[in-house]
């Protein structure tokens, strides 16, 4: 083993028994407590490190996060290895960002869990968007604030605070088997992720899959994530002229790029906002209650805008697809001039419902776009990517273990949620380990604000999401395995 194992503190030296032993939970929560001051104090040392991991920034800074991450594994003195390994991505040479792999066998029948988190963060954005430096983490009232702060370094130092308190409670000799893999490029794609688990599928078997990289139902009630949405991002380019025009000797006979670009775009939306793409699914589950003025509260929508869609507002977040516009490259308005724009390229970023196959949604879109083009524009599309939707399986006996620790560690017990946005790579996750049961959890809630300026952590989620953790560590601890 590496590092120094701590002590434990149970005097008697006996085991951690959740199911028998009323004060079993007692010694784990409160290792937990204990250590909450150095576990934040963590988590704002990786805050500080810009560990943006998109290919227009510095990589030293995501190496230097993985180092970060890897020291803080290696003090908990529990692994038989700690690597920091960067994988090939498919089609090339070119290697991945870094990850940090550990793992400790199980013993005496006990399972094995994989937990994963990710390192990496995106970018910050504009400064002055921000109330605090993005990358100086900043405590206001019960919120830390900082990119990252939330996602997902908070669910880094959620893996390493529930074993410290593992730790703590029963020492360092327990007999769980645990596989840490703490992601360096969630925030690009995950471009390596494929090839990282075929290369070290030994290395990372579980029975059970813990990601920590999704939301709470608000900072009082815990939540599992049982659906995620799918995604097709695609590169759409529309040309109508060889060259730009005058639009005043030629506007109103000859169609430039934009009008045929906005034409085009129209057409994948019904009146009311919903897609009108032939072929994208939509899958019927109940939702939980959730009023408009609360939509309005957690997105910022302005007065006298309203929702889009049609169903409960849960439905069209979780099951429905939505497609969103997310960039355009066209004159801009400083540097108009009258002229017939000749090409104008958009950014389609598109959600698939669960049930639905990337590559049937994709189809779909793609077929829509070339079909429906105005005034016989030439429609290009490249840089396609996918990501599988995913529906999770909630009758094994994880996501039982899961709800019992939750609500011992909320004391509420938690909500199924759908997930508007994706995690593709638990599609990959299943692929390689098929008989592993996977568990979706976070340290999020709805006033996080992930991938946006302001992102924060209630601090108040970050313990009771650590403790649901721990909960969940010492009693997989005490499985037996039939």
């Amino acid at each position: 083993m590496t590092g120094n194992p701590q002590t434990n503190s149970r005097s008697d030296g006996a085991k951690l028994d959740l199911a028998a032993d009323p004060g079993a939970r007692d010694a784990l929560r409160t290792a937990v407590e204990r250590g909450l001051p150095s576990t934040i104090a963590d988590l704002c040392a990786l805050v500080r490190i810009p560990s943006v991991s998109w290919a227009a920034f510095d990589p030293s800074r995501v190496a230097a996060s993985a180092d970060a991450v890897a020291a803080l594994v290696r003090e908990l003195g529990v692994f038989e290895s700690v690597e920091i390994v960067q994988a090939r991505i498919p089609g090339g040479t070119e290697l991945g960002q870094p990850a940090i792999l550990a793992s400790r066998p199980a013993r005496k029948g006990r399972p094995t869990v994989l937990l994963y988190a990710h390192h990496d963060v995106q970018p910050p954005g504009r400064d002055e968007d921000w109330e605090s430096d993005p990358f100086t983490p900043t405590v206001r009232g019960d919120r830390l604030y900082g990119r990252g702060a939330a996602d997902d370094k908070a669910g880094v130092m959620a893996h390493v605070a529930s074993i410290r308190a593992l730790v703590a409670a029963v020492g360092a000799d327990f007999d769980l088997g645990i596989a840490l893999f703490i992601e360096g490029e969630e925030e690009f794609g995950s471009r390596s992720f494929a090839t990282f688990l075929d290369e070290n599928r030994e290395s990372l078997r579980g029975d059970v899959i813990v990601v920590a990289d999704s939301n709470n139902w608000d900072i009082n009630t815990p939540a599992i994530t049982t659906a995620l949405r799918g995604n097709v991002t695609l590169r759409l380019t529309v040309r109508t002229l060889a060259h730009a025009s005058h639009s005043g000797m030629f506007g109103g006979a000859v169609p430039d790029a934009m009008l045929a670009t906005i034409k085009l775009l129209a057409t994948l939306y019904q009146d009311d906002g919903s897609v009108a793409v032939a072929g994208l699914t939509s899958i019927d589950v109940p939702t939980p209650e959730y009023s408009e003025a609360q939509l309005r509260a957690e997105t910022g929508l302005l007065p006298g805008v309203t929702p889009i869609g049609h169903g409960s507002i849960l439905s069209r977040i979780w099951s429905q697809p939505a497609l969103t516009i997310t960039g355009i490259d066209a004159p801009t308005v400083d540097n108009a001039s009258n002229t017939l724009t000749p090409s104008v390229s958009v950014r389609v970023s598109t959600r698939i419902a669960p049930g639905q196959s990337a590559v049937e949604a994709a189809t779909a879109i793609e077929t829509h776009l070339r079909e429906n083009a105005p005034f016989g524009a030439v429609v290009e599309i490249d840089d396609v990517d996918t990501g599988e939707p995913f529906l999770v399986d909630t009758s094994g006996w994880a996501v039982t273990e899961a709800r019992s620790a939750m609500t011992a560690a909320w004391g509420v017990p938690p909500i199924d949620i759908g997930v508007g946005g994706s995690i593709p790579f638990i599609a990959d996750l299943v692929r390689v380990f098929p008989t592993a049961q996977i568990l979706v959890t976070g340290v999020e809630d709805p006033d996080s604000r992930a991938h946006s300026p302001n992102e924060s952590l209630h601090l108040g989620v970050f313990k009771r999401a650590v403790l649901s953790e721990a909960f969940l560590l010492g009693s997989l601890n005490e499985r037996v395995e039939p």
